[in-house]
């Protein structure tokens, strides 16, 4: 691989490190709309540059036009977070080759981006880290990475796209668990998978193509506040629900606004907003004095 060059050299991931090249070219594929819902020049760029045969992943268009939603409204969401908070840190979990921290635009943020060695590697030729910008390589479940991790900052947000779905239950609860012995109280966000969807989700094409398994789905949100570690589910919000639906083709917003009419297909994959925190009142106190303007 070169900086700077035309090509990056054909590039070799396996099972789930792959499946990030599935939102990419779904952002990439975005731009050339009339009406992008993300419009990420980085991505387009990325795609171009990598030697890599994308129509491999047999991607459906359905699926391009979800992870832009998914994208969209994580955005949306961090940079309200990061709004009305200061003295603050963003934890980008499984980040893949996306350039979230680039389209937030907040100088203000320590930003933390992590994924396996073999996707930071790739991810260096496209991203430089700066004081405020930082990557990590390593996998989510293991331990030394934290480390890495400032404490004793007043607000810490922990967004993982694309990846507890990956994750086995047991690691998911080992994560959160030593994210808050580390930061101590933090917001969660991330997208999950009804337990039917995580069940199907192996037949499908792109993850048939890499080897990827899922593992994880949940029906009830709340199910979380049972695991013990003090977390409060704050929202649960729908992609069939986004605002921007109406901008799609026609045949995708029907396809859109007909789902969005059962729970189930609402269900299927949404995202999930929650509050780690030791006590009641460390909730209460958040949500009185920062989601009041957050979700405004």
């Amino acid at each position: 691989m070169e900086r700077g060059g035309i090509i990056v050299n054909k590039i070799t991931l396996t099972e789930e490190k792959e499946t990030l090249l599935i939102p990419l070219l779904g952002k990439a594929q975005d731009n050339k709309k009339e009406n992008p819902i993300l419009n990420d020049k980085k991505a387009t760029e990325i795609v171009e540059k990598i030697d890599y045969n994308f129509n491999s992943l047999k991607i459906f268009e359905k699926t391009n036009i979800m992870m832009c939603i998914r994208a969209k409204l994580i955005d949306n969401h961090v940079k309200s977070f990061l709004s009305v908070t200061k003295n603050n840190v963003a934890l980008h979990l499984g980040c893949g080759l996306d350039s979230r921290y680039y389209r937030i635009k907040n100088n203000n943020v320590n930003w933390y981006d992590l994924d396996f060695k073999e996707v930071i590697t790739i991810r260096q030729h496209f991203f430089k880290e700066t004081g405020k910008y930082h990557m990590i390589a390593s996998s989510v479940t293991e331990s030394e990475w934290i480390e890495r991790i400032p404490q004793e900052k007043d607000h810490y947000i922990i967004i993982a796209e694309g990846l507890f779905m990956y994750l086995k239950e047991n690691e998911i609860k080992e994560l959160l668990s030593r994210l808050k012995d580390r930061i101590g109280n933090y917001t969660l966000i991330f997208d999950a998978y009804s337990v039917l969807t995580a069940k199907n989700a192996n037949r499908h094409p792109s993850l048939k193509k890499t080897g990827a398994k899922i593992n994880w789905g949940i029906n009830n949100p709340e199910e979380l506040e049972n695991w013990g570690l003090g977390i409060k589910l704050i929202d649960e919000e729908y992609f069939t629900d986004y605002e921007g639906i109406d901008y799609l083709s026609i045949t995708n917003r029907i396809m859109f606004k007909i789902a969005n009419i059962f729970s189930a297909a609402r269900k299927a994959h949404r995202l999930l907003i929650y509050r780690v925190c030791s006590k009641n009142t460390d909730f209460y106190y958040f949500i009185d004095h920062y989601c009041n303007c957050w979700f405004t």
